[in-house]
């Protein structure tokens, strides 16, 4: 699950690129997060609001081409949330209480890409867009697991195109002239 978990991260940030005409508000907790929180064995919770992103682009020195697809990829968002909840045994949180962390994402703005359920195992995985105008501005992705919550909240324009690029993140390669994939450079580090 860990790593269904990280590409959720890569492929939420790899999704969203441009700039951001509107302003976004920071998303609160729900109660419903809150006590997935309390129930939890272990909780990660991690909220990148504008100015954490802003920091972050800038910690990159973009000496590397990883820091610098990376830093492309987060410069102009408004937020990433993330959210995953893991716990001992299965039945610590209920089926009304995932279908309401749904419900919060079934408005008029948001689009349902992706509904999968399989009612022998109890997981399930949703991914929602934002639409503005014709045009996306948010993801959220939804994984559900008899024993595991991860959500991912990615506030700012989503352009499907620019999925190649995380791919190419997530793999340690670039293309290179001819269309050749190469590995990226990482200054002695090894990557994922």
């Amino acid at each position: 699950m860990k790593n269904r978990f990280i590409t959720f991260i890569f492929a939420a940030v790899a999704l969203a690129m441009p700039a951001l005409a509107q302003t976004a508000q920071l998303p609160v907790s729900s109660p419903i997060e809150k006590e997935l929180a309390a129930r939890a064995s272990e909780a990660t919770e991690i909220t990148l609001d504008k100015k954490m992103l802003s920091l972050a682009s800038r910690v990159m020195d973009g000496k590397d081409t990883y820091d610098d697809a990376t830093r492309q990829l987060i410069e102009n968002l408004d937020g990433i949330y993330i959210r995953n909840y893991e716990f001992d045994k299965e039945g610590l949180f209920t089926a009304e209480q995932v279908e309401q962390l749904r419900k919060n994402y079934e408005t008029g703005e948001w689009s349902s890409l992706v509904r999968n359920r399989d009612r022998k195992t109890g997981e399930s995985s949703d991914i929602m867009v934002k639409l503005v105008n014709g045009e996306s501005h948010g993801l959220f992705i939804l994984n559900v697991e008899p024993k595991e919550i991860s959500m991912v909240l990615v506030l700012g324009p989503v352009q499907m195109s620019d999925l190649k690029k995380v791919k190419s993140i997530v793999k340690g390669t670039v293309k290179g002239r001819g269309g050749a994939e190469k590995s990226i450079p990482t200054k002695g580090k090894s990557r994922p």
